[in-house]
């Protein structure tokens, strides 16, 4: 990780305490010393055991204590002793095994969304969105599912204890998200919207099925003691064809209740409730309901249940009689449960706009001044309200990640919801949120690849953000530089580009993996660096006598033409290949071209001049007069040019083939004017 140096935060006092931080790309590196009076200094951690908090009230202070973790360091006299150094991540959740499903899969979706046709206008396009936030909503749920699974299967009490915590915490998710797409992704209106706030309620508050399979499988549900709380479960969940079915129990095992049971299933039977279908009118359901309203009155007052106290507290509930429903606190545990159920049996036409003065009655009635409202129960509220920016506040102050608000903001922006609100630095909000939400991302070792694509659907700030986080994605394999190499060219990022190549050339060359670091370098199309690669080369031809990595130098290509050592080596090798195949003449040009153009290093002239050696000595002659010429003035440029003349002279090894190359050069100098000379004669 890159860091810069530790700071000392303003206002310690350097000689007693202070707070060290370094910042990374995604973390903080946190550590407190104290300084003693023996001349030695001590760290003590900042919190030696972080106290649980219920994560609805921690928020993401309570999240970062949650990542804290320390690493214990070595202890002695005049040094750091009981050192701990803490991490702090900005989003820890992105490390646990079991949320990868949550952000791969939604990465899927948020793509297809950025993507899908936006030609698709009304009903057409609404239930696109609909279906998109059902996907996402599923997504939620399997993770959920496997969480639970893992809490099941584990006997750590410390990881059970991690994965119910998650499973609460995607409960309350999709509990957010499913009544938001109620109320602003499908805008349900009056009539259709009790029914999904039903659906919503069944779904999420009042689980009963474990309840339900215990009263019917025992051999008299009727007697069973959980058999009315059954019964009243499903009625204030509007659950009627199942209510009646377990009163039909009810009804033979006591045949004196016959007449009441008839009375309250035919009530039961006939409430009018609204239809998806549209198949009827507002103003109709509101007369259908009244009569049927004023009926259950009527045996109410009649006293036809008064020898029943469950019947009689059914038929109250039915008429929206508040004090019986608050009756069944226990049951539906929740406020919102007691709202729905309350605009089911006194508002069934409850248009979106009422629900606000509704819902916040219903909370302070069933809260009744007895506890205060939890920031779950304050978002619900924001979302009845239809504030979304409120909802969107309260979920990222309270949640851990920014996965939930960076995705259902998304999904709200293209709902057209809001567009009006942009932030003050000038970004809106959509951007804001998938910006922190991909820089979170970043951090992680392998789901950096999919902030990618969420940078890319960030217009404004999205490809600076991308270029600061790519230059600090650690470079760990080659597979994966070329993987992030293959980001940067397809997004023309030149410059970081042409930096990894530098990064990867420089290791690749520290671990002498010559071929690879000049490849790099040629990528980053870096002419110093491929000089000094092509340097490397050259050395290593002289110590070892042959070239490394042949397959790169015989392809270099045009890419030669980067640097002039570099074409130097492309051609020293394609003379070294003229050579081996016996095209003499062709390699003689070559070789006297190569010490003419001055792009060989003087270092390298006497090699190149033993490699004319056997050329010179070939039986027919190969070099001319004026190519012999040549190869003689560069010689003497060598050894008189040489700041090291006195050296060189005293070196025998040299000496020696300095005389040899003046003798093959003089006799193939005499061959050459013969030959010359007798093709003249002649």
């Amino acid at each position: 990780m890159d860091t810069v140096p530790s700071q000392v935060v303003p206002g310690a006092d350097p000689s007693a305490r202070q707070l060290c931080f370094a910042w990374g790309p995604a973390e903080v590196l946190v550590c407190e010393t104290l300084f003693g009076r023996a001349g030695g200094s001590r760290s003590r951690c900042l919190s030696q055991s972080p106290s649980p908090s219920r994560f609805w009230g921690e928020g993401r202070a309570g999240a970062a204590a949650r990542a804290l973790t320390g690493s214990v360091a070595g202890t002695g006299e005049g040094a750091l002793s009981s050192s701990r150094v803490f991490v702090v991540r900005r989003d820890q959740d992105i490390y646990i095994q079991t949320l990868r499903k949550l952000f791969n899969e939604s990465h899927g979706i948020f793509m297809g969304l950025q993507r899908s046709e936006e030609e698709l206008a009304g009903k057409s396009r609404k239930a696109q969105l609909v279906q998109v936030s059902k996907n996402y909503r599923s997504v939620i749920r399997a993770c959920m599912e496997d969480m639970h699974q893992a809490a099941v299967s584990t006997r750590d009490p410390a990881l059970q204890g991690q994965y119910s915590t998650q499973v609460s915490i995607l409960s309350a998710m999709e509990l957010i998200w499913n009544l938001c797409e109620i109320l602003f992704v499908e805008a349900a209106a009056a009539g259709p919207l009790l029914l999904r706030l039903l659906d919503w309620v069944r779904l999420h508050v009042c689980d009963v099925d474990s309840m339900v399979r215990e009263v019917l499988s025992s051999e008299s549900p009727s007697k069973h003691k959980l058999f009315w709380n059954v019964v009243d479960v499903f009625v204030l969940q509007g659950r009627m064809d199942e209510a009646r079915h377990l009163l039909s129990k009810e009804a033979s095992a006591n045949p004196t209740s016959m007449n009441m049971y008839k009375i309250l299933d035919d009530l039961m039977k006939k409430m009018p409730v609204p239809s998806l279908g549209n198949t009827q009118t507002l103003t109709e359901l509101e007369l259908k309901w009244q009569h049927w309203h004023e009926e259950c009155q009527r045996y109410l007052q009649d006293g036809t249940f008064a020898s029943n106290p469950h019947m009689e507290s059914i038929c109250k509930i039915l008429l929206g009689d508040e004090d019986a429903i608050l009756e069944k606190k226990e049951l539906m545990t929740t406020w919102y449960h007691f709202l729905v159920t309350r605009l089911l049996y006194s508002h069934p036409t409850v248009k979106p706009l009422e629900l606000r003065f509704y819902a916040q009655s219903s909370m302070d009635l069933f809260l009744g001044g007895e506890s205060s409202p939890e920031p779950l129960d304050m978002i619900l509220m924001a979302a009845f309200e239809f504030e979304m920016h409120q909802v969107i506040k309260e979920c990222s102050i309270v949640l851990s990640n920014w996965w939930f608000v960076a995705h259902l903001t998304d999904l709200l922006d293209h709902c057209k919801l809001l567009q009006s609100h942009n932030l003050y630095f000038g970004s809106n909000m959509r951007e804001f949120l998938l910006l922190e939400y991909a820089s979170g991302l970043f951090s992680h070792h392998s789901l950096w690849q999919l902030g990618v694509d969420y940078f890319d659907y960030c217009p404004e700030y999205g490809r600076v953000y991308l270029e600061l986080h790519i230059e600090r994605i650690p470079l760990s394999t080659e597979q994966k530089a070329l993987k992030v190499l293959r980001i940067c060219e397809q997004r023309q990022m030149h410059e970081q580009v042409r930096s990894i190549c530098k990064i990867m050339a420089m290791k690749a060359l520290r671990n002498n993996r010559l071929g690879s670091a000049l490849s790099w370098s040629i990528r980053a199309k870096d002419a110093a660096f491929a000089t000094l690669i092509s340097d490397r080369f050259l050395k290593d031809y002289c110590e070892r006598g042959c070239f490394s990595d042949l397959d790169l130098i015989d392809n270099l290509g045009p890419s030669m033409l980067l640097s002039d050592r570099l074409t130097f080596l492309g051609k020293y090798r394609e003379f070294h290949r003229l050579y081996g195949e016996k095209r003499f003449p062709e390699a003689a040009r070559l070789l006297l071209t190569l010490m003419t153009a001055h792009i060989a290093p003087c270092s390298f002239w006497m090699t190149l001049l033993t490699d004319a050696l056997p050329l010179l000595e070939q039986k027919e002659v190969i070099f001319s007069a004026e190519q012999t010429y040549e190869l003689m003035r560069c010689l003497e440029d060598l050894t008189a040019g040489n700041p090291d003349k006195q050296k060189f002279q005293d070196d025998d090894v040299e000496t020696t083939k300095v005389e040899m190359l003046r003798l093959a050069l003089a006799r193939n100098l005499a061959r050459v004017i013969v030959k010359e000379g007798t093709v003249e004669g002649s």
